[in-house]
């Protein structure tokens, strides 16, 4: 399949769902490389998938979820794990 066939039917189910818009495929890739980021995929596989030359390219395509951020911070920051609980002020 051919970029520009790919791009035309992208728009197209993007049309039929009410989405029109540019940057369909584009934004397929970005949610792509982002959804595995969140489901724990390592960063330099999805480097490896999006033929990416520089770990710094592929990190444009992803956003760190706040929600598992702060999560994470809870569970393994070592003022979290003995109870002091951080105001959000520090820093």
């Amino acid at each position: 399949m051919s970029e520009q066939r790919l791009v035309t039917a992208v728009h197209a189910i993007m049309r039929q769902a009410g989405l029109a818009g540019k940057g369909g495929c584009h934004l397929f890739r970005h949610a792509f490389a982002t959804h595995l980021l969140h489901a724990g995929c390592d960063l330099r596989h999805i480097q490896m998938i999006l033929v990416h030359a520089s770990l710094e390219s592929t990190q444009i395509y992803t956003h760190v979820n706040i929600t598992q951020l702060v999560e994470v911070h809870r569970r393994y920051h070592p003022a979290q794990m003995r109870g002091v609980a951080l105001s959000g002020n520090e820093g």
